[in-house]
């Protein structure tokens, strides 16, 4: 995976950034309104959105949503489930390890913006999630950028996980706090 990243929004690398967005926008539209059982034809938009085939033990139920795709990292991903309306913004990177379960309308974030007003419109940030082996994540749960999340653990339905989770742990909430006024 890389490391935390700073883009600058007005630059070339923003710019292949944003093109890549519309052109996989596309992709997943189409992918989203074929038939549940047309294989061929999802096969064949996977691998345009992914720039790889779909590892044959991955099962992924669309509607499917990425702004990116080419980060989304899948090659150690042996007998992984992803449900339906899951979203991964992978810009950062995102790595599934096998046997991962991910529940329906699951949201991996790598990308956001600078706290500072002055700086939100200039730059993007980012880091990337790992997601070790054998773990589960619950319906509606977001994944924040820079999260490790370790074997076994299990992450709540509707939980938002900022930091990283150790293994073999359960981890739930979605509180938000406020850190700080300007």
């Amino acid at each position: 995976m890389s490391s935390d990243r700073l883009m600058r929004i007005h630059s070339a690398e923003f710019q292949a950034m944003a093109e890549r967005v519309l052109q996989v926008t596309e992709l997943t539209s189409r992918l989203n309104v074929l038939p549940f059982d047309d294989e061929a034809g999802k096969e064949e938009l996977f691998e345009q959105i992914l720039g790889k085939p779909l590892p044959p033990r991955v099962t992924i139920y669309p509607p499917f949503y990425t702004d990116h795709g080419l980060n989304l990292d899948l090659d150690r991903a042996e007998r992984v489930f992803i449900n339906q309306n899951c979203t991964f913004l992978d810009y950062a990177g995102i790595r599934i390890g096998e046997r991962v379960m991910i529940g329906p309308k699951v949201t991996f974030i790598t990308s956001g913006h600078p706290v500072d007003p002055e700086e939100r419109r200039l730059y993007l940030t980012g880091a990337p999630i790992d997601v070790a082996e054998n773990v589960w994540i619950g319906a509606g749960a977001t994944i924040l950028p820079g999260v490790s999340i370790g074997r076994d653990a299990v992450i709540a339905a509707g939980a938002v996980v900022a930091d990283d989770v150790p293994p073999a742990s359960l981890v739930t909430g979605s509180k938000a706090t406020v850190r700080r006024q300007w």
